[in-house]
């Protein structure tokens, strides 16, 4: 069998088959060139805060309901952001009422499968907080499933949409680093202490910090073939505000290692022992998380890839390093389901794909494998690419 050949068949198959969801799944909202799209979040915690205000400001989204476990906190943030939305204690009551088209799953990591695979069962389009499920298998499910259903399924983050991405990967495809050899990308701090679901089983630093960078480096130079890695867990106990100490059982420490096509090998480090005085605020950041080097010059991404500033280019030798595309374009992290929300309205197939998050689930997996039994695993999963 030709595998290279079976790969692309597939990935064109599955393009087409989304493409195809997409348009059946909004033909029920109106045959309008563009709809409103009704949205409701599930984890009214405190990114949906950054969440409800981007989507606030489009005209094709409307937030309808709210719902929360703590039915407080849903109640909070309907009367803090003027919402007028209709508010829940729990995913069954937010089915059973005002209709919807679109879910966010904003809750602990821990809960993305569950709530995800149930909403789709409602026949609702799901836009997930990473990861969008605790496993590839469970993950790669969702999305067959979804299909099954009539309805889509996006998982975060949206790193591959911000202007600085577009910037380095067209640079990249132009030939301006030369021959790819090598990346790396880092992101970490001290860790939260608002919540335990990070340290817990199901949590880790790798599903919540090291995902922007396997998301961004992977977009850029394309689908990894195997994963080598450590992990560690550097500091076994942690106090945390509502339930003081309590034992870590997840890494808070990696360094990944990816092999990609044609030599490439790409490497990311993240975990909650890492003292940055920007912590989660990337806004004076000036240092560099992604550098990406080929024989002909190397780049560098400064500020964070979920925040990022600028690029800066280095491929001469006479002229020094040029800074580009300082200009955000008004991209924020949280952007995600405002753009897939666009783009249940407009019919248009947004860059976020599903695969890709497939794709970086699962070398979360392979990674922790790696790391236990001092091996190097091979990925099956891939993406269209390249993505910009």
């Amino acid at each position: 069998m030709n595998h290279s050949i079976t790969r692309s068949d597939f990935l064109q198959k599955t393009a087409l088959a989304g493409a195809a969801i997409l348009l059946s799944s909004i033909e029920s909202f109106s045959r309008e060139e563009q709809k409103v799209i009704r949205v409701a979040i599930i984890g009214c915690g405190s990114v949906s805060n950054r969440y409800i205000v981007h989507l606030q400001s489009s005209n094709l989204i409307k937030i309808v309901s709210l719902c929360d476990i703590k039915i407080e906190r849903a109640v909070a943030q309907n009367e803090t952001y003027k919402i007028g939305a209709n508010t829940y204690d729990h995913i069954d009551a937010l089915l059973k009422g005002v209709p919807f088209d679109l879910m966010l799953t904003l809750t602990d990591m821990q809960m993305h499968g569950a709530l995800n695979k149930i909403a789709l069962t409602a026949g609702k389009n799901v836009w997930s907080e990473k990861p969008l499920a605790n496993s590839y298998a469970e993950g790669k499910a969702l999305v067959e499933y979804a299909k099954t259903k009539g309805v889509r399924i996006w998982g975060a983050p949206a790193v591959v949409t911000s202007p600085q991405f577009e910037f380095m990967s067209k640079a990249i495809q132009e030939g301006k680093l030369g021959k790819l050899a090598s990346a790396h990308g880092q992101y970490g701090h001290t860790g939260p202490t608002w919540s335990s679901f990070f340290y817990e089983p199901l949590g880790g630093s790798m599903p919540d910090l090291g995902v922007y960078n396997m998301a961004t480096l992977t977009g850029l130079l394309g689908p990894a073939k195997s994963v080598m890695a450590m992990t560690s867990i550097v500091n076994a106990e942690r106090a945390i505000d509502e339930k003081g100490i309590i034992k870590v059982t997840e890494e808070d420490n990696a360094h990944i290692l990816l092999e990609h096509a044609n030599g490439v090998i790409s490497h990311i480090m993240c975990g909650f022992n890492y003292f940055d005085p920007f912590g989660h605020e990337a806004k004076n950041q000036t240092l560099h998380s992604i550098q990406i080097f080929g024989d002909k010059g190397n780049m560098r991404l400064i500020g964070y890839d979920w925040e990022p500033k600028s690029v800066v280019l280095d491929n001469s030798w006479n002229e020094p390093p040029q800074t580009h595309q300082t200009d955000d374009k008004g991209y924020q992290w949280q952007e995600g389901a405002t753009r897939i929300a666009g783009a249940l309205s407009t019919q248009l197939e947004p860059k976020i794909n599903v695969l890709h998050s497939l794709h970086v689930l699962e070398i979360i997996e392979a990674a922790r494998k790696s790391s236990k039994e001092g091996i190097k695993v091979k990925l099956v999963s891939a993406f269209p690419w390249p993505m910009v």
